[in-house]
């Protein structure tokens, strides 16, 4: 705390003495009464300030947005309060939303997803096979024709769909590798073109 701040801090409490001793002298025959409202008043104001304070990090954490950089060929992607990053791309014309996967080698859609872009799930033959953490599942491979993110376009990346059960689309290397860089700090991952 430099001068100026404990200048600061000295003058408000000084002012805050003197309206607290003003309400107390006017408000004497109903003391006990008087004190639980400022008691009540008090941990109102507490609590405002704190939220005010913490409203970056309650915001990051409830809902966290990607961000992206225009121009640069740079995206942003803050960790998400289970510890994940999620990202958002346009499929053709409808959003996607991915959990990134770096040990993933494919981008991997649910049922759910491949049918909201406009994939016929009963034309698909799932005759591959993939292993994953919750044993093996069997795949389908199909093409993404136009992803974008942000100003970032990319044409004809090769996906899968699982037919097994799944939280969420897996956005793997098949998408991550064509950015040159990929980092992980501060909260964050950082893809580079």
């Amino acid at each position: 705390m430099n001068a100026d701040n404990i200048a600061q801090f000295a003058y408000l409490a000084l002012m805050g003495a003197a309206i607290t001793g003003w309400f107390i002298v006017q408000n004497r025959h109903q003391l006990g009464k008087t004190l639980q409202y400022g008691a009540i008043w008090g941990f109102i104001f507490i609590g405002v300030i704190a939220g005010i304070g913490l409203w970056s990090d309650i915001q990051s954490t409830i809902a966290p947005r990607q961000s992206y950089v225009d121009g640069k060929g740079i995206v942003e992607i803050p960790r998400a309060g289970d510890g994940h990053y999620y990202i958002t791309l346009m499929i053709d014309t409808t959003p996607v939303k991915f959990v990134i996967d770096t040990g993933a080698s494919d981008v991997v859609l649910t049922k759910a997803d491949a049918a909201r872009i406009g994939i016929d799930i009963n034309s698909l033959f799932f005759n591959g096979i993939a292993n994953t953490a919750n044993g093996e599942v069997r795949t389908a491979r199909i093409t993404l024709h136009n992803v974008r993110l942000g100003d970032i376009y990319d044409k004809k990346i090769r996906a899968s769909v699982n037919d097994g059960e799944m939280d969420g689309s897996l956005l793997g290397m098949t998408y991550l590798q064509r950015f040159s860089k990929i980092e992980i700090g501060g909260g964050k991952l950082i893809l580079r073109r």
